[in-house]
């Protein structure tokens, strides 16, 4: 499997960028903030939540690299 790959929760409040079998960024929706997470799974229960992210199982969807570009952005303190 080649990464990064990119999933959504069906709705669409958080969102996942995989960068490697045990790691990835989401992007968590909080009222009309996004909110930025970045983690390092070691545990196995969240290795087995990382393999259904990466599987599509419900409730995660493939999500558009673009779609989740253009939140990130949003999450980024602006330049001074």
């Amino acid at each position: 499997m080649e990464f990064p790959q990119f999933r959504k929760l069906e709705n669409g409040r958080s969102l996942y960028k995989i960068t490697a079998p045990n790691q990835f960024i989401e992007l968590q929706q909080i009222g009309s903030k996004w909110l930025l997470y970045t983690f390092e799974v070691q545990q196995f229960p969240d290795l087995l939540r990382l393999k259904e992210m990466l599987s599509c199982h419900t409730p995660f969807e493939v999500l558009d690299a673009q779609e989740f570009n253009q939140i990130y952005k949003q999450t980024l303190p602006p330049h001074v």
